[in-house]
């Protein structure tokens, strides 16, 4: 079993900005992979589905962006699933309008999102002796937000000339969201990153 979860915020007012493009990702793979309505559980709105063979859980805290471990956590313990069977899906402000990138751990790398989720996580690897940032990671690009605050920038909507962009990539994000369920996360780099290497 495997567990996708994309950051955004909740309410009407965050759909189509910035901050809320792992939501974007992840409704796109629901409708994708024909994934049942989205319920309320885990203080998050939940779908599952299966692909290639395995249950696939996805999961839209809906807490803020600064509490999503504890949907996460709740989620976790629910199912029983462990870090290596986890995705999250987010915005990075660190990289181009367009791109994605996917690593198989690391840093928070300032995101409150992955913070709060880390945080949430430790006590999970402490059992098994990891760190609590030994989960799958598919960062979204969405430009430097420049001279605009980076709060103010995130919870903006996309640009005109940033929304043909973002919308290519929820598409490759959603892909290689379905890439990792059926191959892996090195499978995912592989198909991905190097695109991205090679743009």
């Amino acid at each position: 079993m495997k567990l996708i979860v994309g950051l955004g915020n909740p309410g009407s007012q965050y759909e189509r900005t910035r901050h809320n493009v792992g939501f974007m990702c992840v409704d796109l793979f629901a409708r994708k992979h024909g994934a049942g309505n989205f319920r309320l559980a885990h203080e998050s709105f939940v779908a599952d589905t299966l692909v290639g063979g395995e249950k696939v859980i996805l999961l839209k805290p809906q807490t803020y962006m600064n509490l999503s471990g504890r949907a996460v956590a709740s989620a976790m313990q629910f199912y029983k699933i462990v870090l290596t069977d986890i995705l999250v899906v987010l915005d990075d402000i660190a990289l181009p309008c367009g791109t994605i990138r996917i690593r198989p751990s690391g840093s928070a790398g300032g995101h409150n999102g992955l913070k709060d989720i880390q945080r949430a996580m430790t006590n999970f690897a402490l059992e098994i002796g990891k760190t609590g940032e030994g989960y799958a990671r598919l960062r979204v690009g969405i430009d430097a937000p420049g001279r605009v605050p980076q709060v103010d920038y995130v919870l903006q909507p996309f640009s005109s000339v940033q929304r043909p962009l973002i919308e290519g990539a929820v598409e490759k994000g959603a892909e290689a969201a379905g890439v990792w369920v059926t191959g892996g996360v090195t499978a995912a780099m592989n198909k991905f990153n190097a695109v991205e290497k090679a743009g």
